[in-house]
């Protein structure tokens, strides 16, 4: 998804992750943030993770995304919710990020693509992490092994998505220990993925002759087709809080 399609057809999402209000602040209270806590959130998106959280748990943090729109609508809600003065954000890629900060929670829910691949960013998110920091990772799993055609949808190299045992394994390959847990479920997915086409049936009926049409009504087709097909039976997601030093 080029950055582009994913600001259309995400422009009406508040949580950009297949996760419910109620879960996004779960999170918050399995993982024991308050306000002492300093959050980097990682392809933070429009920031509901760090604005929430900062409202309910008075933490503070930084957010970093690619996309411009994402940010101005992340600083548009810290400022609504009155949480502006404990948040900060800022453009670019996320992979080549640089701060000399080490943060005791280092977030990135939904991106763990953003260096090249799911080793290599969780490799980047120790970096910026204290020595008994949490990561919480946000990622999609199988559900039960599946089918080629999930794998060529979702996967087609084999290499990003395992089943949740398999996703332990990976964590602590790298010395990390899983300590809590927050699931998405069908109806969080749904909500998520649903609200995508109707988005996007939105823009395109207003955009006809924008450029790009075809290849967003081309793009929203295909994705539709894929979740109903095989995403919705196999795919979980999940947030993953996990220790580092454990």
């Amino acid at each position: 998804m080029t950055l582009r399609f994913h600001e259309i057809a995400e422009a009406n999402h508040r949580i950009q992750n297949p996760f419910t209000h109620d879960k996004l602040i779960l999170l918050g209270e399995v993982t024991r943030v308050g306000p002492h806590t300093r959050i980097l959130d990682i392809a933070c998106g429009k920031g509901e993770l760090l604005c929430r959280w900062a409202e309910i748990h008075r933490v503070s943090g930084h957010g970093v995304d690619a996309s411009q729109v994402f940010l101005a609508a992340a600083e548009a809600r810290s400022a609504e919710l009155g949480v502006a003065d404990r948040l900060t954000f800022s453009q670019g890629d996320a992979e080549f990020f640089e701060t000399d900060e080490r943060f005791p929670v280092v977030s990135c829910l939904g991106a763990m693509w953003f260096a090249g691949g799911f080793d290599q960013s969780l490799i980047r998110l120790r970096g910026w992490a204290t020595d008994d920091a949490l990561i919480l990772v946000g990622h999609p799993y199988w559900i039960e092994e599946p089918p080629d055609g999930a794998y060529e949808a979702f996967d087609p190299d084999r290499t990003e998505n395992a089943t949740l045992i398999g996703t332990l394994d990976r964590f602590e390959q790298h010395g990390l220990e899983l300590v809590e847990m927050v699931l998405a479920d069908g109806d969080s997915w749904d909500r998520y993925d649903a609200a995508h086409w109707w988005t996007t049936d939105v823009w395109l009926r207003a955009n006809p002759d924008d450029p790009d049409h075809a290849a967003v009504r081309d793009f929203s087709r295909t994705w539709q087709r894929r979740y109903l097909e095989y995403g919705r039976r196999y795919l979980g997601w999940g947030a993953f809080v996990l220790r580092v030093g454990a």
